[in-house]
């Protein structure tokens, strides 16, 4: 029995594009792991059984894939222990499938290459590529295609999960990004992120980044007004962060922020 966690992700930017020939959106991301986790628990057993969230599609979906292309029969035992709200825009779903994933290879008598497995992955979901790799990653294409950032890592974060808010289906969520034509200027914003990478040398610089095209969030504001440098929502929501320099103004904004939703500390993390 081996077990790891599988660490949730911010979007620290997020710019959506057009539709691309295979249906998805192009996009250009910041993706940063923070060390609020699920844990994942795999052994070796006679058949294929994933246990601990009811929900669960994707971790029993990666590991079918996984026996497949190893030419074995799917022998796992899965255990999800869910810490990471559900449908939140933190690729809880995705690191569990990747996590998955990972610790199932490593049960194989022959190993699938990192190659192959990255494969897998984006067959998955866009995100889950993100979580076989290490440190800060800037996704592009349909967000799979990966190429690491050597960002700062000395900040806090507070995640809010508003109270009431019921998360839109992410399909929904870009339906209405095409209708307000969202795409419009998408090489603009794309080339202003960029350049906004290139000058990041300490914490604070991430609040040059772009916001997120997709979503917006009315806990922003606040999580500014309490001493955030940047805020904003991560994927296609509805959980919102706050980045701070100081522990101590991180901890009194989550306080303060209690009666309005969830509210978790956390730092980033640079693998599971």
């Amino acid at each position: 029995m081996t077990r790891l966690p599988a660490p949730a992700k911010i979007n620290l930017a997020l710019v959506v594009g057009p539709h691309r020939g295979d249906g998805k959106h192009e996009v250009a991301t910041v993706l940063q792991r923070i060390d609020l986790a699920d844990r994942v628990t795999i052994e070796r057993t006679a058949g294929l059984h994933v246990e601990g969230f009811a929900g669960d599609t994707l971790v029993h979906r990666a590991l079918e894939l996984l026996a497949d292309a190893a030419g074995v029969e799917p022998g796992w035992s899965a255990r999800v222990d869910k810490r990471i709200p559900v449908a939140a825009g933190l690729g809880g779903g995705s690191s569990d499938a990747a996590t998955a994933l990972r610790l199932a290879n490593e049960t194989l008598a022959k190993p699938l290459p990192p190659r192959e497995l990255h494969a897998l992955a984006s067959s998955l979901g866009a995100d889950v590529p993100f979580f076989l790799a290490s440190g800060p990653q800037l996704g592009t294409g349909d967000g799979g295609e990966l190429t690491p950032l050597d960002l700062p890592q000395d900040y806090w974060v507070v995640l809010c999960l508003p109270k009431g808010e019921r998360k839109r289906s992410t399909s929904a969520v870009y339906e209405d990004f095409d209708r307000r034509s969202g795409e419009d200027g998408f090489e603009e914003r794309r080339d202003s992120l960029l350049a906004a990478l290139a000058k990041i040398d300490r914490a604070r610089g991430l609040a040059g980044l772009p916001t997120n095209d997709l979503t917006t969030s009315p806990l922003a504001r606040p999580l500014q007004e309490l001493g955030a440098f940047r805020a904003d929502s991560t994927g296609a929501g509805p959980a919102v962060y706050g980045l701070f320099h100081h522990e101590r103004t991180a901890r009194a904004a989550a306080r303060s922020l209690r009666s309005l939703g969830r509210t978790w500390i956390c730092l980033p993390a640079w693998y599971g």
